[in-house]
Protein backbone atom coordinates (compact mmCIF):
# COMPACT_ATOMS: atom_id res chain seq x y z
CA UNK A 1 0.00 0.00 0.00
CA UNK A 2 1.64 3.03 -0.73
CA UNK A 3 0.68 5.96 1.44
CA UNK A 4 1.04 9.17 0.40
CA UNK A 5 1.40 11.97 3.63
CA UNK A 6 0.88 15.48 2.49
CA UNK A 7 2.61 18.53 3.63
CA UNK A 8 1.83 22.19 3.50
CA UNK A 9 2.69 25.25 5.08
CA UNK A 10 1.81 25.24 8.55
CA UNK A 11 1.17 21.61 8.87
CA UNK A 12 1.38 19.59 12.57
CA UNK A 13 5.06 17.98 12.05
CA UNK A 14 4.26 15.74 14.88
CA UNK A 15 1.17 14.43 12.77
CA UNK A 16 3.23 14.32 9.47
CA UNK A 17 5.98 12.20 11.49
CA UNK A 18 3.30 10.37 13.83
CA UNK A 19 1.19 8.76 10.39
CA UNK A 20 4.87 7.88 8.86
CA UNK A 21 5.43 6.03 12.28
CA UNK A 22 2.31 4.58 12.60
CA UNK A 23 2.35 2.83 9.61
CA UNK A 24 6.18 2.35 9.95
CA UNK A 25 5.56 0.58 13.63
CA UNK A 26 2.29 -1.35 11.50
CA UNK A 27 4.74 -3.11 8.95
CA UNK A 28 7.30 -4.18 12.00
CA UNK A 29 4.84 -5.60 13.77
CA UNK A 30 3.95 -7.58 10.60
CA UNK A 31 7.29 -8.68 10.00
CA UNK A 32 7.29 -9.87 13.70
CA UNK A 33 4.72 -10.25 15.77
CA UNK A 34 4.35 -10.11 19.38
CA UNK A 35 3.88 -13.37 21.40
CA UNK A 36 0.22 -14.27 21.50
CA UNK A 37 -1.00 -12.50 18.34
CA UNK A 38 -2.92 -14.53 15.20
CA UNK A 39 0.86 -14.90 14.32
CA UNK A 40 -0.91 -17.39 11.32
CA UNK A 41 -3.18 -14.98 10.15
CA UNK A 42 -0.03 -12.09 10.44
CA UNK A 43 2.41 -13.80 8.56
CA UNK A 44 0.50 -14.71 5.30
CA UNK A 45 -0.37 -11.11 4.60
CA UNK A 46 1.12 -9.34 1.51
CA UNK A 47 0.41 -5.49 2.67
CA UNK A 48 3.11 -3.43 3.62
CA UNK A 49 2.52 0.06 4.35
CA UNK A 50 5.13 2.30 2.34
CA UNK A 51 4.81 6.27 3.39
CA UNK A 52 6.23 9.11 1.30
CA UNK A 53 6.17 12.47 2.43
CA UNK A 54 4.58 14.79 -0.42
CA UNK A 55 4.67 18.70 -1.07
CA UNK A 56 3.28 20.43 -3.98
CA UNK A 57 6.68 21.23 -5.47
CA UNK A 58 9.03 18.68 -3.28
CA UNK A 59 10.38 21.27 -1.20
CA UNK A 60 10.43 21.54 2.66
CA UNK A 61 7.46 23.76 3.87
CA UNK A 62 7.46 25.39 7.23
CA UNK A 63 5.18 23.25 9.75
CA UNK A 64 3.49 25.57 12.59
CA UNK A 65 5.89 26.16 14.82
CA UNK A 66 8.32 27.29 11.84
CA UNK A 67 10.65 23.98 11.99
CA UNK A 68 10.77 22.64 8.69
CA UNK A 69 9.37 19.43 7.53
CA UNK A 70 11.18 16.96 5.60
CA UNK A 71 9.60 15.42 2.43
CA UNK A 72 10.22 12.96 -0.20
CA UNK A 73 9.37 14.49 -2.93
CA UNK A 74 6.46 16.56 -5.35
CA UNK A 75 3.18 15.48 -5.96
CA UNK A 76 4.20 15.26 -9.85
CA UNK A 77 6.65 13.02 -8.49
CA UNK A 78 4.76 10.82 -6.50
CA UNK A 79 2.20 10.05 -9.09
CA UNK A 80 -0.31 7.30 -8.50
CA UNK A 81 -1.18 6.05 -5.12
CA UNK A 82 -3.26 4.19 -2.92
CA UNK A 83 -3.93 5.93 0.26
CA UNK A 84 -3.70 10.10 0.34
CA UNK A 85 -3.65 11.87 3.94
CA UNK A 86 -3.57 15.20 5.04
CA UNK A 87 -3.22 16.09 8.47
CA UNK A 88 -3.86 19.12 10.94
CA UNK A 89 -2.22 22.69 10.58
CA UNK A 90 -2.09 25.57 12.18
CA UNK A 91 -4.89 28.05 11.44
CA UNK A 92 -4.47 31.81 10.13
CA UNK A 93 -5.19 35.17 12.45
CA UNK A 94 -8.90 34.38 11.25
CA UNK A 95 -8.48 31.34 13.63
CA UNK A 96 -9.55 29.19 10.64
CA UNK A 97 -7.09 26.99 8.66
CA UNK A 98 -5.90 29.07 5.66
CA UNK A 99 -6.41 29.05 2.06
CA UNK A 100 -2.66 29.54 0.38
CA UNK A 101 -0.97 28.26 -3.05
CA UNK A 102 0.47 25.29 -1.35
CA UNK A 103 -2.99 24.32 0.16
CA UNK A 104 -4.89 24.87 -3.51
CA UNK A 105 -2.82 22.43 -5.00
CA UNK A 106 -3.07 19.75 -2.61
CA UNK A 107 -6.86 20.09 -2.61
CA UNK A 108 -6.33 19.84 -6.52
CA UNK A 109 -4.43 16.85 -6.13
CA UNK A 110 -6.17 15.10 -3.71
CA UNK A 111 -9.05 15.73 -6.14
CA UNK A 112 -7.35 13.92 -9.27
CA UNK A 113 -6.12 11.00 -6.84
CA UNK A 114 -9.07 10.58 -5.86
CA UNK A 115 -10.78 10.10 -8.92
CA UNK A 116 -8.13 7.40 -9.47
CA UNK A 117 -9.48 5.47 -6.77
CA UNK A 118 -7.31 6.71 -4.08
CA UNK A 119 -8.78 6.21 -0.62
CA UNK A 120 -8.53 10.00 0.43
CA UNK A 121 -8.39 11.02 4.29
CA UNK A 122 -8.16 14.33 6.55
CA UNK A 123 -7.56 14.67 10.21
CA UNK A 124 -8.42 18.00 12.19
CA UNK A 125 -7.98 20.78 10.17
CA UNK A 126 -7.03 18.76 7.30
CA UNK A 127 -10.59 18.08 6.39
CA UNK A 128 -10.99 21.80 5.16
CA UNK A 129 -7.93 20.84 2.48
CA UNK A 130 -10.17 17.62 1.64
CA UNK A 131 -13.36 20.18 1.43
CA UNK A 132 -11.51 22.26 -0.58
CA UNK A 133 -11.47 19.90 -3.11
CA UNK A 134 -15.17 18.95 -3.54
CA UNK A 135 -14.68 15.39 -1.88
CA UNK A 136 -16.96 16.16 0.95
CA UNK A 137 -20.16 17.81 -1.11
CA UNK A 138 -22.64 15.63 -0.19
CA UNK A 139 -20.88 13.14 1.81
CA UNK A 140 -20.86 12.43 5.65
CA UNK A 141 -17.90 13.74 7.49
CA UNK A 142 -16.58 15.35 10.34
CA UNK A 143 -13.59 17.71 11.72
CA UNK A 144 -12.24 18.89 15.12
CA UNK A 145 -15.57 20.37 17.26
CA UNK A 146 -14.36 24.37 17.32
CA UNK A 147 -14.18 23.67 13.75
CA UNK A 148 -17.58 22.54 13.14
CA UNK A 149 -19.60 25.68 12.37
CA UNK A 150 -16.96 27.49 10.35
CA UNK A 151 -16.63 24.13 8.30
CA UNK A 152 -20.36 24.29 7.79
CA UNK A 153 -19.99 27.90 6.32
CA UNK A 154 -17.30 27.42 4.38
CA UNK A 155 -18.28 23.78 2.82
CA UNK A 156 -22.64 23.98 2.63
CA UNK A 157 -22.38 21.04 0.21
CA UNK A 158 -21.04 19.13 2.78
CA UNK A 159 -22.82 16.55 5.64
CA UNK A 160 -20.63 17.10 8.89
CA UNK A 161 -22.04 15.05 11.59
CA UNK A 162 -21.53 17.20 14.91
CA UNK A 163 -19.33 15.03 17.45
CA UNK A 164 -18.50 11.80 15.71
CA UNK A 165 -14.51 10.86 16.13
CA UNK A 166 -14.51 9.40 12.53
CA UNK A 167 -16.51 9.19 9.17
CA UNK A 168 -16.40 7.22 5.72
CA UNK A 169 -18.11 7.14 2.79
CA UNK A 170 -17.13 6.96 -0.69
CA UNK A 171 -12.98 6.20 -0.25
CA UNK A 172 -13.12 9.30 1.98
CA UNK A 173 -12.32 9.52 5.50
CA UNK A 174 -12.68 12.23 7.86
CA UNK A 175 -11.36 12.68 11.39
CA UNK A 176 -11.58 15.39 14.43
CA UNK A 177 -9.49 16.96 16.50
CA UNK A 178 -5.17 17.77 16.54
CA UNK A 179 -4.52 14.23 17.49
CA UNK A 180 -6.88 12.26 15.61
CA UNK A 181 -4.20 11.73 12.94
CA UNK A 182 -4.20 8.54 14.94
CA UNK A 183 -7.70 7.65 14.65
CA UNK A 184 -7.29 8.49 10.59
CA UNK A 185 -4.37 6.00 10.57
CA UNK A 186 -6.13 3.25 12.46
CA UNK A 187 -9.33 3.51 10.18
CA UNK A 188 -6.88 3.58 6.78
CA UNK A 189 -5.38 -0.11 8.08
CA UNK A 190 -8.37 -1.54 9.00
CA UNK A 191 -10.03 -0.61 5.76
CA UNK A 192 -7.13 -1.57 3.85
CA UNK A 193 -5.28 -4.65 5.67
CA UNK A 194 -8.69 -6.03 7.83
CA UNK A 195 -9.83 -5.35 11.56
CA UNK A 196 -7.15 -8.01 13.33
CA UNK A 197 -3.94 -6.06 11.53
CA UNK A 198 -5.78 -2.68 12.71
CA UNK A 199 -6.39 -4.47 16.17
CA UNK A 200 -2.33 -5.34 16.15
CA UNK A 201 -1.31 -1.33 15.21
CA UNK A 202 -3.35 -0.22 18.00
CA UNK A 203 -2.33 -2.84 20.23
CA UNK A 204 1.30 -2.12 19.48
CA UNK A 205 1.25 1.67 19.63
CA UNK A 206 -0.71 1.20 22.88
CA UNK A 207 -4.26 3.43 21.32
CA UNK A 208 -7.42 2.78 20.97
CA UNK A 209 -9.39 1.49 17.86
CA UNK A 210 -12.31 2.66 19.00
CA UNK A 211 -11.76 6.48 19.23
CA UNK A 212 -14.59 8.22 21.95
CA UNK A 213 -17.05 10.75 20.16
CA UNK A 214 -15.52 14.59 20.07
CA UNK A 215 -19.21 15.15 21.89
CA UNK A 216 -18.38 14.15 24.89
CA UNK A 217 -15.10 16.97 25.19
CA UNK A 218 -17.40 19.70 23.89
CA UNK A 219 -19.11 22.16 25.97
CA UNK A 220 -23.18 20.99 26.21
CA UNK A 221 -25.15 23.15 23.98
CA UNK A 222 -22.65 24.40 21.47
CA UNK A 223 -23.38 22.90 18.51
CA UNK A 224 -27.15 24.31 19.52
CA UNK A 225 -25.55 28.00 19.91
CA UNK A 226 -25.12 28.26 16.05
CA UNK A 227 -29.34 28.98 15.59
CA UNK A 228 -32.18 30.88 17.99
CA UNK A 229 -34.00 27.80 16.45
CA UNK A 230 -31.64 25.57 18.11
CA UNK A 231 -31.58 27.34 21.21
CA UNK A 232 -35.25 27.30 21.68
CA UNK A 233 -35.68 23.85 20.71
CA UNK A 234 -33.49 22.63 23.31
CA UNK A 235 -35.02 24.87 25.79
CA UNK A 236 -37.91 23.08 24.85
CA UNK A 237 -37.07 19.37 24.97
CA UNK A 238 -35.17 20.29 28.72
CA UNK A 239 -38.52 21.16 30.24
CA UNK A 240 -40.98 18.38 28.15
CA UNK A 241 -41.84 15.50 30.02
CA UNK A 242 -41.25 11.66 28.67
CA UNK A 243 -42.58 10.97 25.45
CA UNK A 244 -41.90 14.30 23.94
CA UNK A 245 -42.87 13.40 19.97
CA UNK A 246 -41.48 15.33 16.88
CA UNK A 247 -44.67 16.61 16.28
CA UNK A 248 -45.04 17.94 19.71
CA UNK A 249 -41.79 19.62 19.26
CA UNK A 250 -42.80 21.50 16.26
CA UNK A 251 -46.28 22.33 17.73
CA UNK A 252 -44.22 24.35 20.64
CA UNK A 253 -42.13 25.70 17.94
CA UNK A 254 -45.26 27.03 16.20
CA UNK A 255 -43.83 25.08 12.78
CA UNK A 256 -45.56 21.76 10.87
CA UNK A 257 -43.37 18.51 11.66
CA UNK A 258 -41.78 18.88 7.89
CA UNK A 259 -40.41 22.54 8.31
CA UNK A 260 -39.06 21.38 11.36
CA UNK A 261 -37.39 18.76 10.01
CA UNK A 262 -36.22 20.51 7.22
CA UNK A 263 -34.91 23.46 9.30
CA UNK A 264 -32.97 20.77 11.45
CA UNK A 265 -31.32 18.85 8.12
CA UNK A 266 -30.09 22.16 7.15
CA UNK A 267 -28.52 23.64 10.77
CA UNK A 268 -27.90 19.94 12.14
CA UNK A 269 -27.92 17.41 9.01
CA UNK A 270 -30.41 15.73 11.93
CA UNK A 271 -33.89 14.31 12.09
CA UNK A 272 -35.92 15.84 15.09
CA UNK A 273 -35.56 12.62 16.30
CA UNK A 274 -31.95 12.48 16.93
CA UNK A 275 -31.57 16.23 17.58
CA UNK A 276 -33.99 14.96 20.53
CA UNK A 277 -31.85 12.27 21.48
CA UNK A 278 -28.74 14.56 21.86
CA UNK A 279 -30.16 16.81 23.45
CA UNK A 280 -31.35 14.34 26.19
CA UNK A 281 -27.74 12.71 25.90
CA UNK A 282 -26.08 16.11 26.81
CA UNK A 283 -28.80 16.47 29.38
CA UNK A 284 -27.80 12.85 30.64
CA UNK A 285 -23.84 13.84 30.74
CA UNK A 286 -24.06 17.01 32.83
CA UNK A 287 -26.23 14.92 35.53
CA UNK A 288 -24.26 11.80 35.71
CA UNK A 289 -21.11 14.24 36.16
CA UNK A 290 -22.88 15.41 39.30
CA UNK A 291 -22.63 13.52 42.33
CA UNK A 292 -26.03 11.38 43.91
CA UNK A 293 -28.33 10.87 41.24
CA UNK A 294 -28.65 7.28 40.21
CA UNK A 295 -29.03 6.22 36.18
CA UNK A 296 -32.50 5.59 36.49
CA UNK A 297 -33.20 9.15 38.01
CA UNK A 298 -31.04 10.80 35.55
CA UNK A 299 -32.67 8.79 32.22
CA UNK A 300 -36.25 10.22 33.79
CA UNK A 301 -35.08 13.78 34.38
CA UNK A 302 -33.69 13.86 30.77
CA UNK A 303 -37.42 12.61 29.23
CA UNK A 304 -36.43 8.57 29.70
CA UNK A 305 -39.64 6.53 31.18
CA UNK A 306 -37.60 3.77 30.22
CA UNK A 307 -34.32 3.50 31.34
CA UNK A 308 -33.19 0.25 29.68
CA UNK A 309 -33.98 2.75 26.20
CA UNK A 310 -31.93 5.22 27.95
CA UNK A 311 -28.97 3.30 27.82
CA UNK A 312 -29.32 2.27 24.29
CA UNK A 313 -29.25 5.96 23.65
CA UNK A 314 -26.44 6.77 25.55
CA UNK A 315 -24.28 4.49 24.16
CA UNK A 316 -25.34 4.72 20.29
CA UNK A 317 -23.87 8.61 21.12
CA UNK A 318 -20.73 8.02 23.51
CA UNK A 319 -19.75 4.78 23.08
CA UNK A 320 -19.86 4.07 26.84
CA UNK A 321 -23.03 3.35 29.39
CA UNK A 322 -23.81 5.85 31.70
CA UNK A 323 -21.94 4.30 34.40
CA UNK A 324 -18.64 4.22 32.20
CA UNK A 325 -19.20 7.33 31.31
CA UNK A 326 -19.62 8.94 34.69
CA UNK A 327 -16.31 6.93 36.08
CA UNK A 328 -14.55 8.24 32.75
CA UNK A 329 -15.31 11.47 33.91
CA UNK A 330 -14.99 11.49 37.55
CA UNK A 331 -11.53 10.34 36.40
CA UNK A 332 -11.00 12.96 34.24
CA UNK A 333 -11.64 15.48 36.89
CA UNK A 334 -9.73 14.17 39.59
CA UNK A 335 -6.92 14.18 37.07
CA UNK A 336 -7.11 17.77 36.00
CA UNK A 337 -7.65 18.83 40.10
CA UNK A 338 -4.22 16.83 41.02
CA UNK A 339 -2.22 18.63 37.98
CA UNK A 340 -3.68 21.98 39.04
CA UNK A 341 -2.61 21.00 42.90
CA UNK A 342 0.76 19.63 41.72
Amino acid sequence: MNVAVIAVEGSLLSAIAGLADLFWITNQALRAPPAGTAEGLLHHTQIVFNTTIVSADGKSPPAAQGRRIPVDCSFDEMGACDIALVAGMALGPDRLPPLSGSIETAAEWLRNRHKQGTVVGGACAGTFIVGEAGLLDGRRCTTTWWLHHAFKRRFPKARPVWGTAVEEQDRVITTGGPLSWIDLALHVIKLTAGPEIAKLAADVSVADTLPMPQMIYAPRGYVNAAAPLLLQAEEIIRHASPGMTAEALAGALNLSERTLHRRLKELTNESPKSFMTRVRIEMACVLLETPGASVKQVAQQCGYGDDTAFRRAFIQLTGMTPADYRRWAVGRRLRTEQREFE
